[in-house]
């Protein structure tokens, strides 16, 4: 990444930072820079700044723009709505080259709504200088994005998983990147991008890349995700006055006695837990509400003082290994108990003592680690709750009760990025199959005239939707506790056909060689003519086929009915 020359009078103290970002608690990294105003930038960037009508920079863009552009790679802990977009927007103007008709910047959103908020800042600021961004999200078709890329777009902002699409359709090559962003890593760990992302990093270039993480908190599967893509990161953080990185976060939500359950759930919908406690302050209530999560489909089970000593056990060790997500438990049961990477903490009722909420509270932010705890409160259990944070010196946060309307928001964006992932995944034969029901869900989904209300093919196609995310509910999408950076791998393609036990390696080089020379995506029709004209020839005896057949619509033969290889390919 080129230089940026700072001039060093129009550099404010940071004093006067701090007063312009008002009730921020601001912790900067080691060897810290000092904050930078309109009047400190290069010359393009001031031009852009101009473009968007900016007379100041936000708090954010001041103080966190000088380590942007000394190339260091930083997370940057701000709340949505504090100038984040235009923070890693200009940095961006001096490196992107006019000339150079290839991405040389991605940024990865976690929705669609985002994408398209951050390509409208991006042409506002790129106006006039040569270089265009482009918005890549699903549920769209694709040419308009097509267009854009072949016309060398330079500025990429995407959801993970329709930039893999791009990437596996070889539309989007990702070897010109100079400079990476993570926008709002949270909620696409939320959402269930993790696989993704690691997929997508796969294609990008060996070399060291400019990368930075911008997030509103900052728990373990986070800190996992920068020390993954990025290179000695340094952290600074904006938050107001509550710090929001490795400790424990103590929030309450205003809930009515009778929809407690229904409020639990929609804030773990929320939340998206990678595994939880809910304590309970009575046996009936811990059995009530795990038969609510199981109904909606959680792994849950129950911890209470009625179970025998093998039963407990046999319960500690399903949730220790992953088979339980979600424990119910009353105090006594649950007292001792120590599980690795809890990241929530949830009380479906206050404790009967302060002890207890300490001990309950207790259960996550191990080690250092982060944890979150969640009160059920109605006003006079806030008031104790209030008592109870007062005798600890505790900052309780209030987290507003999500509505049905915000749930759904963001099931369906999670559901969207499952069903892109698992599509992508499908052999052409799968395919196939999948075309013979296209004018069944386009009947389906538009209603008939006479219908009042949703129509009975739209509460089917939900119907098939809630059942196909019922299937991966308990799936985990984060990154591990501990997990390291993985070595760059080769083509998925390559890793299928080892482990679907070719036999012969010198077959399999073989094979990538063809595969090689022949661009992905070719039509199949030409896949079937290359394969008939090996069949006759293999049967003469002179070899030279990889022995796979075709399936129908040129996908993988089945599984078990792959051919042998020939004499000479053994």
């Amino acid at each position: 990444m080129p230089e940026n020359n700072i001039d060093e009078a129009s550099l404010q103290p940071a004093e006067e930072a701090l007063q312009n970002a008002g009730a921020l608690d601001i912790q900067e990294p080691e060897n810290a820079l000092p904050p930078v105003q309109i009047d400190g930038l290069p010359p393009v960037m001031q031009e852009a700044c101009q473009r968007a009508g900016w007379t100041s920079l936000m708090p954010v863009q001041s103080l966190a723009l000088p380590y942007l552009m000394d190339g260091r790679d930083i997370m940057i802990q701000s709340r949505t709505g504090s100038g984040k977009t235009g923070c890693y927007l200009l940095p961006m103007l001096p490196v992107l080259k006019t000339d150079a008709r290839h991405p040389q910047a991605l940024v990865l959103v976690p929705t669609r709504e985002l994408a398209l908020q951050v390509e409208k800042e991006a042409q506002t600021l790129l106006e006039g200088t040569g270089c265009a961004p482009i918005a890549l999200y699903g549920g769209v078709g694709y040419k308009k994005q097509l267009d854009a890329l072949k016309d060398g777009a330079q500025l990429v902002i995407g959801t993970p998983g329709r930039v893999l699409d791009h990437i596996l359709r070889r539309s989007l090559d990702l070897s010109g990147i100079r400079m990476l962003v993570f926008d709002e890593a949270d909620r696409m760990l939320s959402i269930g991008f993790y696989p993704d992302m690691k997929e997508i990093q796969k294609y990008l270039p060996r070399h060291r890349i400019h990368t930075s993480l911008f997030s509103a908190t900052y728990p373990p599967h986070v800190l996992n995700l920068a020390s993954e893509f990025m290179t000695e990161p340094s952290m600074l953080s904006l938050s107001q006055k509550e710090v929001y990185v490795a400790e424990v976060q103590h929030y309450f939500c205003n809930v009515k006695p009778m929809d407690k359950d229904r409020a639990l759930v929609r804030i773990i919908e929320m939340e998206n837990p990678a595994s939880a406690i809910i304590f309970c302050n009575t046996k009936a209530n811990v059995h009530y509400v795990c038969g609510v999560l199981q109904g909606f489909g959680y792994n849950a089970d129950e911890l209470s003082a009625d179970l025998t000593q093998s039963r407990r056990e046999e319960v500690m060790a399903k949730v220790r290994t992953g088979q339980v997500r979600f424990l119910v438990a009353t105090d006594v049961a649950a007292r001792g108990i120590d599980i690795p990477a809890l990241s929530h903490v949830f009380l479906y009722e206050p404790p009967e003592d302060h002890e207890s909420y300490i001990h309950r509270a207790g259960r996550t932010g191990r080690a250092g680690a982060a944890g979150t705890v969640v009160s059920l409160v109605d006003i006079m259990e806030r008031m104790e709750l209030e008592r109870i944070s007062k005798h600890y010196s505790l900052t309780l946060l209030e987290m507003k009760d999500p509505t049905d309307e915000d749930v759904a928001k963001v099931v369906s964006n999670r559901l969207m990025a499952q069903l892109e992932s698992r599509y992508r995944k499908l052999t052409g034969l799968e395919r196939v199959r999948a075309q013979r029901y296209v004018q069944l869900a386009r009947d389906l989904a538009v209603p008939s005239p006479d219908d009042e209300g949703d129509s009975e093919g739209v509460n089917l196609l939900a119907m098939l939707l809630d059942a196909c995310r019922q299937g991966t509910l308990n799936e985990s999408r984060l990154p591990e506790a501990h997990a390291g950076s993985e070595p760059r791998k080769k083509s998925s393609r390559k890793r299928k056909r080892r482990q679907d036990g070719q036999e012969s390696q010198d077959s399999q080089d073989g094979q990538d060689r063809q595969e090689q020379a022949q661009p992905e995506g070719a039509g199949d029709e030409d896949k079937g003519k290359s394969r008939r004209r090996r069949r006759p020839r293999r049967r003469r005896g002179h070899g030279g086929g990889s022995g796979e057949d075709a399936g129908e619509g040129g996908g993988p033969a089945p599984q078990g009915q792959d051919s042998a290889p020939s004499s000479q390919e053994a």
